[in-house]
């Protein structure tokens, strides 16, 4: 073999190499493909693309989030579905918008422990059992805690009493508003304002935070206290994904979404800083007295399970004893 076909040889060798590396670092980065089922932008989207530039500045080489968008890219209440049959990769939205896939996604409203109480009690797993069954999702991480929900209107009542009043909710609220008499109507929050504006609704139901974000506040004149539950948004991913994943990659991604998790307090100054807001706004307060205050956050409680058990008989009371205190 001549010299010149010898360095040919070694040319292409080498050359095959480093496309034989080049193919096998690429195979240790993964992709994965995340959609909101809320507003780009509101608070939970703010902070979950800074979660998502964290997670991609530290997973050079290992794994990568690719945000697509939110309503716009997968309309709100389709996300699970997108989620559960590998349309996406993963999805930010609280359970109460995919209860379409599995009921039992309504109880996370209902816990009275936070997310790292549910890691270590067992809640999760029990969580994650369901979610792999029945959701075809892997449970990522739960990352928005301490935001009772209200009601919001633009009657006032004196008393706990919706009867003729028109109200929005989502899963979340039907029970509970039904109970106290609303005509309940389920919109995604894109089109709460325009419902408010028409006077198709008289008020929704929502966390205390977030109203700003989507400029509601310039269409409620009251908040209704007590608030009660407390407001849940989950990342979860497609279950078939996760086992894709190598183990590097699943530990590193379950070490950020802990980390994520461990941002949580962040929600209750957030929440004082918005009652503050909404005072500001112009927006009234209605309050009841203590007993009947007391009675309405049980009241909520009572129709928020019996909903959930009506819906799940097999997995609602384990549910409630392991969401309870």
């Amino acid at each position: 073999m001549s010299r010149s076909t010898q360095n040919t040889a070694r040319a292409a060798v080498l050359a095959l190499f480093a496309a034989f590396s080049a193919s096998g670092a690429s195979a240790q980065e993964t992709t994965l493909r995340i959609v909101s089922a809320f507003p780009e932008n509101g608070i939970y989207v703010k902070r979950l693309e800074s979660w998502i530039e964290r997670v991609n500045a530290e997973g050079k080489g290992t794994l990568q989030i690719q945000f697509l968008g939110g309503p716009r890219a997968v309309p709100t209440f389709e996300m699970g579905n997108a989620v559960k049959t590998g349309v996406v990769d993963m999805g930010m939205s609280t359970g109460a918008f995919y209860t379409n896939v599995m009921p039992e996604s309504d109880a996370l409203k209902l816990t009275k422990i936070n997310i790292a109480e549910q890691r270590k009690s067992g809640a999760l797993a029990y969580v994650q059992k369901i979610w792999n069954e029945k959701g075809n999702m892997y449970y990522l991480a739960r990352i928005c805690e301490y935001q009772p929900f209200h009601l919001y209107l633009n009657k006032r009542i004196d008393k706990p009493d919706l009867a003729g009043l028109k109200v929005r909710i989502t899963p979340v609220y039907r029970d509970f508003f039904s109970a106290l008499g609303a005509t309940v109507m389920q919109t995604a929050p894109g089109e709460v304002y325009t419902a408010l504006e028409r006077g198709v609704v008289d008020g929704y139901g929502w966390p205390i935070g977030g109203i700003f974000d989507l400029n509601w506040q310039e269409k409620t004149k009251y908040r209704v206290d007590p608030g009660f539950y407390d407001a849940e948004v989950s990342v979860v991913m497609n279950l078939n994904k996760w086992k894709s994943l190598t183990p590097k990659q699943r530990e590193f991604l379950q070490q950020q979404a802990i980390n994520f998790e461990g941002r949580n307090e962040f929600w209750k100054a957030y929440a004082q800083e918005e009652i503050k807001r909404q005072a500001a706004a112009g927006i009234q307060t209605i309050t009841f007295d203590a007993a009947t205050s007391k009675q309405y956050v049980a009241k909520a409680y009572e129709a928020g399970w019996a909903g959930v058990i009506k819906a799940s008989p097999q997995h609602g009371p384990k549910l409630k004893e392991l969401f309870g205190k």
